[in-house]
């Protein structure tokens, strides 16, 4: 399979999976999960076939891993990013590391400045463990800018973090006090 077929059928996946599961017919459950065989006959009836090799070659070779399996490979979901309401991926409850990282493009720096960092449609804030993927992500709508996160402080005020499958710690709104911006 082709680098351009994995990235289409992994935005198409992110867009049932994360945002959109009506758009081809489908349902998740309430921890995200929609089983393989129907999703696939989903892609099939909206011009999308992907045979399950093809599938699960996508979900393997995902540089972000925003995909999973169920440990019996009969189902998948997102491992995070969720809009759809409803969707609770029943992560536990974790001591986040003293510091996250948020990348962000710059044109965005004045409302955050204001506002802090807020989930905006999806369910969490997503934060990462190193500068680098901050910086890839926030590259995605322009100029990036990394924003450190004070995690330990804010978690010992009392909020909550979560750390999905993939590696990306999930929490809600960050409030500006516990933001460093770059100089």
């Amino acid at each position: 399979m082709n680098e351009a077929r994995k990235t289409r059928i992994s935005k198409t996946l992110s867009r049932i999976l994360r945002h959109a599961p009506e758009s081809v017919g489908l349902t998740l459950d309430a921890q995200g999960w929609v089983e393989v065989r129907i999703l696939l006959a989903a892609l099939a009836r909206h011009g999308m076939p992907c045979a399950p090799e093809e599938l699960a070659v996508v979900v393997r070779d995902n540089n972000k891993q925003r995909f999973a399996f169920s440990e019996d490979g009969l189902r998948i979901r997102a491992n995070q990013g969720h809009s759809v309401t409803g969707v609770d991926l029943q992560l536990a409850a974790q001591q986040p590391p003293e510091f996250l990282y948020h990348g962000t493009a710059h044109s965005h720096l004045d409302a955050i400045r204001r506002e802090g960092l807020k989930p905006g449609s999806r369910h969490h804030v997503h934060l990462s463990l190193q500068k680098e993927t901050a910086i890839q992500v926030g590259g995605r709508h322009g100029r990036p800018v990394v924003l450190v996160v004070r995690s330990g402080d804010l978690h010992r005020a009392g909020q909550v973090f979560h750390c999905s499958e993939n590696g990306v710690w999930l929490t809600g709104p960050v409030p500006v006090d516990y933001l460093a911006f770059p100089d």
